[in-house]
């Protein structure tokens, strides 16, 4: 099924800030709801990562409809750069918690050895 520009509502053909807002709201609000509930530690990396890409999406929608500059497109490639380094530390230390523990869950490995 297609339409045609006329049949879109203005509200949905033009996304604003609002919408914007919006899903960075949620996507902050799932990273933040899996940081809190989850045990697995991947898992509370995958919601740090939503954290992060909810903060990307505000750089990117206020330099949008702000001023039109590149200071916020820059600030989120730097944000990209940081979450990449910060994966593959953190995957190292979740390999070596697994390697020394052979469990993955925060509960489980509670003492650190010698």
């Amino acid at each position: 099924m297609t339409y045609s520009l006329a049949q879109i509502p203005q509200w949905l053909a033009e996304p604003g800030l609002e919408h914007f807002l919006v899903i960075s709201a949620i996507l902050f609000s799932l990273g933040l709801l899996a940081v809190i509930t989850r045990r697995n530690v991947i898992m509370v990396l995958m919601g740090i990562e939503l954290i992060l890409n909810a903060a990307n999406v505000n750089f990117i929608a206020f330099t949008r409809f702000s001023t039109l500059s590149l200071d916020g497109h820059l600030i989120a490639l730097f944000v990209i750069i940081l979450a990449a380094a910060e994966a593959a530390i953190a995957l190292a230390i979740v390999l070596n918690i697994y390697q020394q523990f052979h469990t993955v869950n925060v509960d489980e490995v509670s003492t650190l050895r010698e």
